[in-house]
């Protein structure tokens, strides 16, 4: 439950609001003499709540309750223990360097933070790092330069964060950094929710926060990469296994 209550706190404002309006819309439908108008201010307010604890489900169930942060889906992909360089790369929200240095202790971890990506104004963020505290080997990195030798890493891992990354352009400077950096036989994993119709379901107009499938192909391309597989990590959420 640990990152949903993070959730909570990074969104408390518009849950607050969301049940602010629920409230009104329900007891405004008592004030009303048209039966449908009644009808439609109530299963409004309905939908409302009923977004709000499904949004919260999900959340549950793709940052507490699945394999994002537990990597199990890259067996067969990547051998951590033969695995020499690698790079994380996040957004102001570390939950899994920690946890990789101690399983992995041989292993040449960088570990990327965006520079100014939006997370880094959120209120939310202090407490965040309380819970999950920064690496003390973390470094800035702007998309368009990765600070690293050409040919010299096995594995570049980005779990949720390069939606923060928000001009096409930008993005595509971050893939062509990223293949320059890359060894022939490396691989890059990118897990990300899509702007697809199960998020917006769940997550409503939060859903226009991530990328649709479309935008992240694209971007991959135009940098002289390939999406080798896409694999389901939740209903919620995609990791794609890129290469040369």
């Amino acid at each position: 439950m640990k990152i949903t209550k993070l959730v909570v706190l990074f969104n408390y404002q518009k849950i607050v609001l969301g049940f602010i309006v629920s409230i009104l819309l329900c007891a405004l439908s008592f004030w009303i003499n048209s039966t449908p108008v009644i009808l439609i201010l109530r299963i409004l307010s309905a939908l409302i709540i009923i977004n709000i604890f499904a949004s919260l489900l999900a959340s549950y169930i793709l940052y507490d309750h699945s394999d994002l942060y537990e990597l199990k889906k890259l067996k067969g992909i990547v051998d951590w223990n033969k695995t020499e360089n690698a790079i994380l790369v996040h957004a102001s929200f570390d939950p899994l360097s920690k946890r990789l240095e101690e399983k992995y202790p041989d292993l040449n971890l960088t570990v990327c933070d965006i520079f100014e990506n939006r997370h880094e104004q959120e209120k939310g963020i202090e407490t965040s790092k309380k819970v999950f505290p920064s690496n003390p080997k973390e470094i800035k990195i702007k998309p368009d330069h990765l600070p690293f030798e050409n040919q010299s890493q096995d594995v570049i891992l980005a779990i949720t964060a390069l939606h923060e990354i928000l001009d096409h352009d930008q993005r595509v400077l971050f893939f062509k950094e990223a293949k320059r950096i890359l060894k022939d036989d490396g691989v890059i994993i990118v897990s990300e929710q899509f702007r697809d119709l199960t998020n917006f379901i769940f997550f409503n107009i939060g859903a226009f926060h991530f990328l649709s499938k479309k935008q992240w192909k694209r971007a991959i391309s135009e940098a002289g990469l390939k999406i080798i597989e896409n694999k389901k990590i939740t209903p919620f959420a995609n990791m794609l296994i890129v290469k040369k």
